[in-house]
């Protein structure tokens, strides 16, 4: 006979595509809370502190999105990873 088992949700991992190519180089440079060390990982990794979750960005514009609790944290860390990308882009 199987109990009910309680579980929490810990961590969710999402997969997005953003449909541009990102120049990680540039955006390393220029954001403080990414981190592109290209010996050691191939992608980018963008570090938010609300919500907490960390988004590892690649240069074919795949996103994947660790951390988060619920699918509406997902949708926030992508947003909010979203508009520091658009950000990036218009600076010099």
């Amino acid at each position: 006979m199987v109990k009910d088992v309680k579980f929490n949700i810990e961590n969710i991992v999402a997969s997005a595509n953003l449909g541009i190519e990102l120049d990680l180089y540039s955006l390393g440079r220029k954001v403080s809370d990414i981190e592109y060390e290209p010996e050691q990982f191939p992608g980018a990794i963008l570090k938010l502190k609300e919500p907490k979750s960390s988004l590892l960005l690649f240069k074919n514009g795949k996103i994947i999105c660790t951390g988060c609790k619920t699918e509406r944290e997902v949708k926030l860390a992508i947003r909010k990873a979203l508009e520091i990308l658009q950000k990036a882009q218009k600076k010099r």
